[in-house]
């Protein structure tokens, strides 16, 4: 497996992304689930057949990009080009120096938009980006090392990765995490996304309010033929209320989320399922 990794992180962008905008079609045309659930979360956002469509490549894209991203040497920057958008309103933020919450939705790739964060502005100012540990041992050994870059460290979703993140802001440094993501049973409330209920974390909200953090947006565009990224930097659409209650702050942040994601819907994972319920796990 990892020979085949590896032999697939040296290849170029361009050929990644033929043989990963195959493999998201063909996931679509062998998995009724996954179209159904597809459609679904589709038309609870509003979006038309032809936009859900062009988004089945990218969900492949995304995949198949993640050797290039993971396996090369550590000093070595992301290999492709990175154009950025809001990177001045970004470093206002750091320089305010009261620690930042970078949101990302499961839209274009996460992954450069963590990377490019810490290769731009990870010396002076690093990130913790928050992640669930993949339940295949293999998987979960490849994310711990291949994610951890110069200026870009990772917390577990558990107890311990919370008090690393809340460490991290009153330094004054960044936090990173996926909002849309749904949290375990206890870590999260049940607020509406596109308008149906879904469960959602509650955790930015609070370690914002805890640490006295700013909030921003951070998604990453993947350009076509290879071209490399756009990553953008933007405030929230609707930041949250200091003392907004829980189910109120969530809401605000699902709405931010909404308003990114129709800003480039055909890079959004529609096939994530987002309106499960939580695991069955211990608060954090």
């Amino acid at each position: 497996m990892m020979s085949l990794l590896r032999w697939l992180g040296r290849r170029p962008l361009w050929l990644l992304h033929a043989i990963g905008a195959w493999m998201g079609r063909l996931a679509w045309w062998i998995s009724p689930t996954y179209r159904r659930r597809m459609r679904l979360n589709a038309a609870r956002a509003g979006v038309d057949e032809a936009t859900l469509r062009a988004s089945v490549p990218e969900a492949g894209r995304m995949i198949a990009e993640l050797p290039r991203l993971w396996l090369r040497p550590v000093p070595q920057p992301v290999a492709d080009p990175v154009r950025w958008v809001g990177d001045e309103f970004l470093a206002g933020l750091l320089g305010q120096a009261h620690g930042l919450v970078l949101l990302t939705p499961h839209l274009g790739s996460f992954e450069v938009a963590a990377q490019a964060y810490a290769e731009r502005f990870g010396a002076q100012w690093p990130m913790t980006a928050l992640y669930r540990p993949a339940r295949q041992a293999f998987f979960r050994r490849l994310e711990e090392t291949a994610r951890a870059r110069p200026g870009l460290a990772t917390a577990p979703a558990n107890l311990a990765g919370v008090r690393q993140l809340l460490r991290t802001l009153k330094a004054g440094h960044t936090v990173g995490m996926l909002p849309d993501q749904v949290p375990p049973a206890g870590m999260g409330v049940w607020a509406p996304f596109f308008g149906h209920r879904a469960y959602t974390m509650t955790l930015a909200a609070k370690l914002a309010r805890q640490s006295g953090a700013a909030m921003a947006v951070l998604w990453c565009e993947r350009l076509p033929q290879g071209a490399g990224y756009v990553v953008h930097a933007q405030p929230l659409f609707d930041p949250p209320c200091p003392d907004a209650d829980e189910v109120a702050a969530a809401t605000a942040i699902n709405h931010s989320m909404e308003a990114v994601i129709r800003q480039c819907p055909t890079q959004y994972l529609w096939g994530y399922f987002r309106y499960k319920g939580p695991r069955a796990e211990g608060p954090a």
